[in-house]
C-alpha cells in the first residue's frame, strides 16, 4: 500500500497574476472602450428645422476637408468617425441697431452715427433681415472662409461662427456690421439734416437751406419720402457690398428697415429750446390777435350804440341784476333800488 502525499493548498501569491491580468483588462476596456463607443455614437448627427450642418472629416488618418452637407430637419445621418459638425442658422435672421440697450445685437446703446451732407452727425437705428444661403456650394465656401476661424464677441471671448448664438453674433459684429455702417454713411451723406429730420431746420442757418424739389413747381419732399429713399438705396447697395466684402453670395433675402433717425443730444436740446420759444411766440401772437379782435368788436358795438341810443339803453337794462324793480339813473342817491 502506497502512501499519497496530500497536495498543498494554493497560496495567495499564486493568485496574484490572475488579479493583475483582470485589472489590466478592465483598464484597457475603460481606456479604449469608452472612446470607441463615444466615436461610434458621435458618428451620427442630425439637424433641426432651423439649422443646416457642414460636416468636416476629423479622423486620425483623415483630412480636414468638407465631407457632406446636412439639410435642415434631417433624420439621424452617418457623418463618419470623429467628424466635426458645424451647424449654422437656416431660418431668417436679423441684426438690430438700436439705442435700446436691451434689444440691440451689440451690448449697451448701439447707434450708427453718420454725418449728413451739411455736417450734422445723425444717429441711425434699424434692423437688417437676411437668410443664410442654403445652396451646398455656397455653404462649403462659407465654411471654408468663416467656419475655420474664431471671432471676438462683445464679451471679449472668441468663438467660431457655428458655436451657437454667441459665435454667430461675434461673426456678424466683426464681418457684417462694418459693411452696414459703410452703406449707411454713404447714403445718409447725400441728404441734409433737415431733409431727414424736419426739426433740424429750427437750429440751422435758414439762408443756407434751400428746399429740395423733384421737378418744376414741385413741393419740397417730405422727411418720410427721403427716409424711404435712403432705405431703398441701402437695400440695393447692401446686397452687392456684402457679396463683394464677404467673397461670395452667402446671404439672401436681404432687407434693411430704417427705423429712426435721431439728432445728437446737444442739437436735440437746441431744437427743443427753439420749439419752446416758437410756442411762446405763438401764444403771444394769439393773445395779440385776441385783443385786436376784442377791440374791433367793442368799436363796432359802440358805433352801433351811437347810431341807436335806444338800443344802448335796452342793452343797459338787460345787464341789470335780477330783483331790481326801480331804475333811476338820474337819482344822486343811487340809480338802483331793490324792491320786494
Amino acid at each position: 500500500m502506497t502512501n499519497k502525499t496530500p497536495r498543498p493548498a494554493p497560496r495567495a501569491w499564486a493568485r496574484m497574476p490572475r488579479r493583475r491580468t483582470a485589472i489590466v483588462l478592465a483598464v484597457v476596456l475603460v481606456v479604449v472602450g469608452i472612446p470607441v463607443l463615444d466615436a461610434l455614437f458621435g458618428a451620427y448627427s442630425r439637424t433641426g428645422g432651423g439649422e443646416v450642418a457642414v460636416v468636416r472629416n476629423g479622423g486620425f488618418f483623415d483630412n480636414n476637408r468638407i465631407r457632406q452637407i446636412i439639410d435642415p430637419g434631417s433624420g439621424r445621418t452617418y457623418v463618419g468617425l470623429y467628424s466635426k459638425v458645424h451647424k449654422y442658422p437656416a431660418q431668417q435672421r436679423f441684426y438690430t441697431i438700436t439705442s435700446n440697450s436691451s434689444k440691440g445685437d451689440e451690448t449697451g446703446v448701439d447707434v450708427v452715427t453718420v454725418p449728413s451732407s451739411d455736417g450734422v452727425n445723425m444717429g441711425i437705428e434699424g434692423t437688417l433681415y437676411f437668410t443664410l444661403n442654403l445652396d451646398h456650394a455656397a455653404l462649403r465656401t462659407f465654411d471654408d472662409k468663416y467656419g475655420t476661424r474664431k471671432f471676438r464677441g462683445g464679451s471679449g471671448d472668441t468663438a467660431y461662427a457655428w458655436e451657437g448664438d454667441e459665435g454667430w453674433s461675434a461673426f456678424l459684429d466683426q464681418i457684417v456690421r462694418p459693411v452696414i455702417d459703410n452703406d449707411l454713411r454713404s447714403q445718409v451723406n447725400s441728404f441734409r439734416c433737415a431733409e431727414l429730420v424736419s426739426s433740424c431746420a429750427l437750429v440751422q442757418n435758414t439762408a443756407q437751406v434751400t428746399p429740395v424739389r423733384t421737378g418744376q413747381g414741385a413741393q419740397p419732399q417730405s422727411n418720410n419720402g427721403n427716409i424711404a429713399k435712403v432705405q431703398n438705396a441701402i437695400n440695393t447697395s447692401l446686397a452687392q457690398d456684402l457679396q463683394s466684402t464677404l467673397g461670395g453670395n452667402f446671404f439672401t433675402n436681404i432687407h434693411f428697415n430704417l427705423v429712426r433717425v435721431t439728432l445728437p443730444s446737444k442739437v436735440q436740446d437746441a431744437v427743443d429750446r427753439a420749439q419752446a420759444a416758437f410756442a411762446q411766440v405763438s401764444e403771444a401772437q394769439a393773445k395779440v390777435a385776441s385783443a385786436k379782435a376784442e377791440a374791433a368788436a367793442n368799436k363796432a358795438r359802440q358805433d352801433g350804440y351811437n347810431k341807436c341810443p335806444t338800443c344802448a339803453r335796452i342793452e343797459e337794462l338787460k345787464a341789470l341784476p335780477q330783483g331790481i324793480t326801480v331804475y333811476a339813473p338820474g337819482n344822486p342817491n343811487g340809480s338802483l333800488y331793490a324792491g320786494k
